[in-house]
């Protein structure tokens, strides 16, 4: 170690040798233990060791609340062939702001928020503060079969500074983990989902531009209190899984853009390093260390605050060079195609690495193209991850019931179409925040018809999402069936529940939830081809769709039945996988959930008569724009 005048404290320099190889190659699994700031005791004496990369830097110094912003305190060494520069502060501990000048390769100064700190003071200073780095968290004991292909797996996305606002006010770690966590049980979900909580200066951009990867944003309290969030989520049986974004990263002054003076974070070449969509910058996964500090922050959260999971966002725009980009705008890989291939090895290696090193964590894509292979596993050439988000389905069901009763016919392959590529990869049926932005309207609104009409379509929309292979994600505000589009600035309409309509689409999203979770037919076996089974999905001229779901050896069998169109079918003959007594175990027509009440209470006989490829059979009545699900037994 180094004090400011460059005497050694410790017989050992920070950066061993092994540490500056893994950094440079990028092989360092926690490049964390040795980057950012670290307070503790050396040679006796208690201070702060600060570590950076920035190979480029003519001269980088910390600076903070302890020197008054002196850039000539406390010039940094350079810490061996990695490029990292080391400095032991004496004096300096925990709390204390800080930041790095840098005089760049350009010969200007910058002054940078640490890459790696572990918390952030917030706007408008952006200074790193120092702490001491978490320890590790050990995953909980059902994360394993929390997170299995066979799991029942109900995600609720939220965006926690729009949830609830208590007296107008973003909340905190502790006003969610007292509030959310006990909704979410309460509505039967078994993961949320935190829309990106990493430390990023504009609010607007919901997360999705992050600065300090490394850091729980300061809105919502400490990293003490987030991590006790989680504890809470885990306690109460929940999974946790964080919204992360590794595809992009914002031009802010003080954050990475051109840290030394160089893109060093960043492409060099505007047709590589910019994204047209969002003005952001793009990483340079090439690059040893970059690849590094992305990975390795994946696992940070795994390991240090007990996350269960990553949501990668926008996966498609890192594998495909040519992404939004007009001819002339991009620039080929070495093969000359479209697929950027350092995106791609970095994809695998980050899922690689979080199989090998957090058994049970997950990682979700959201990835709306065709790419192959998406949740096959990278040694037979595919991303790795665990699941994709089926965007193609979501994108058909939502046009389907938006469109006139009296045209569905003629649009009836929209619902149908997913099955023909259900078992290609390992799919999430998202209802997301992207469909309730910038104009798009609420779930309610995009229904067609007048606003009884459109309750009942959002009931069957979610009854035949819950019964269709996949794992489920409502966004937060669906289960509300809220009248106006999602507003990051202002809380949910909870008082709308007052309206009995949106109390039963509440209602019904909690019992859609606890019979999921409670049917292995509906989950056990979602990718396999022996899981499901159409009964009908021929009947295009009444829009009524029929099909089954099955699970394992003495699992009993789930028919889910789909009358889309607003005409009552009394009589309607569907076939049946097996005789004996069946009940209607759930009705979108309820009057519980704001229906009109036509159903079939009592208990249904399948007579032995051969219908529709199925040796017994049952007539009952259909709801208008309904959705029924049929289980053996008697009515309770």
């Amino acid at each position: 170690m180094l004090h400011p005048a460059g005497t050694h404290l410790g017989p050992e320099p920070w950066l061993g040798e092994k540490d500056v190889w893994l950094l440079r190659e990028g092989k360092h699994l926690r490049p964390w233990e040795k980057l950012g700031a670290h307070p503790g005791v050396q040679a006796g004496v208690v201070g702060t060791t600060f570590a950076v990369w920035a190979p480029n830097a003519q001269r980088v110094a910390v600076v903070g609340d302890f020197n008054h912003w002196n850039i000539h305190s406390h010039v940094m060494q350079q810490g061996g062939e990695c490029g990292a520069w080391v400095l032991f502060v004496p004096g300096v501990g925990e709390g204390a702001l800080y930041k790095f000048s840098v005089l760049g390769a350009d010969g200007l100064r910058h002054f940078k928020t640490d890459p790696y700190a572990f918390r952030s003071e917030g706007g408008p200073g952006h200074a790193g503060v120092v702490m001491v780095l978490p320890t590790p968290v050990a995953s909980p004991a059902h994360r394993v079969r929390a997170n299995a292909l066979s799991a029942p797996i109900s995600i609720y996305e939220v965006h926690v500074g729009s949830w609830r606002r208590p007296q107008g006010h973003a909340p905190d770690w502790h006003d969610l983990a007292q509030t959310l966590v006990p909704y979410a049980v309460e509505m039967g979900f078994t993961h949320l989902e935190l829309m990106p909580i990493t430390e990023h200066p504009f609010y607007g951009s919901w997360g999705y531009q992050p600065t300090g990867l490394y850091a729980p944003s300061a809105r919502y309290g400490t990293p003490q209190a987030f991590r006790e969030f989680i504890a809470a989520a885990h306690a109460a049986g929940l999974m946790v899984l964080l919204d992360w974004v590794p595809a992009h990263f914002p031009g802010d002054s003080h954050a990475l853009p051109r840290f030394d003076g160089t893109p060093q974070y960043e492409h060099a070449d505007p047709r590589e390093g910019v994204h047209r969509d969002w003005n952001t910058l793009i990483y340079n996964y090439g690059r040893n260390e970059v690849r590094n500090f992305l990975v390795g922050n994946a696992l940070f959260w795994i390991e240090r605050y007990g996350i269960d999971g990553l949501r990668v966002d926008a996966v498609a725009s890192m594998l495909y060079r040519d992404y939004s980009r007009k001819e002339g705008e991009w620039i080929p890989n070495h093969d000359g195609g479209r697929e950027n291939y350092e995106a791609i090895h970095f994809l695998r290696e980050v899922n690689r690495v979080i199989g090998e090193e957090a058994p049970g964590a997950i990682t979700l894509a959201e990835e709306s193209t065709a790419f192959s292979g998406v949740t096959r596993p990278p040694w037979v050439g595919g991303l790795g991850f665990n699941f994709k988000w089926n965007l193609g389905w979501m994108h058909d069901t939502l046009s389907y019931f938006s469109t006139d009763p009296v045209h569905r016919k003629h649009h009836h392959d929209l619902i149908s179409f997913a099955m023909a590529y259900a078992y290609s990869e390992h799919f999430v049926l998202p209802l997301s925040h992207d469909e309730v932005v910038h104009g798009k309207g609420s779930l309610i609104n995009k229904m067609w018809g007048d606003p009884w009409q459109k309750f009942a379509n959002l009931r069957a929309l979610y009854a035949l999402m819950f019964g269709h292979p996949g794992r489920k994600l409502l966004f937060m505000g669906n289960e509300l069936a809220q009248a106006a589009e999602w507003d990051h600035d202002t809380e949910l309409d909870w008082p709308g529940l007052n309206d009995p309509q949106r109390a039963g689409v509440q209602r019904l999203v909690r019992d859609l939830n606890q019979l999921y979770r409670t049917r292995p037919a509906l989950h056990a076996r979602d990718d396999e081809y022996g899981g499901f089974s159409w009964v009908d999905v021929e009947d295009r001229a009444q829009s009524i769709y029929s099909f089954s779901r099955y699970g394992n050896a003495g699992d009993g069998p789930v028919v889910v039945v789909c009358n889309l169109t607003p005409v009552v079918r009394q009589g309607y003959r569907i076939g049946l996988p097996q005789g004996g007594v069946w009940r209607e175990v759930l009705n979108t027509d309820d009057v519980l959930y704001g229906g009109s009440g036509v159903g079939n209470p009592g208990p249904l006989h399948a007579a032995s008569r051969h219908w529709q490829g199925q040796s017994w059979s049952v007539t009952i009545t259909l709801p208008p724009l309904g959705v029924v699900w049929l289980e053996p037994g008697a009515p309770s």
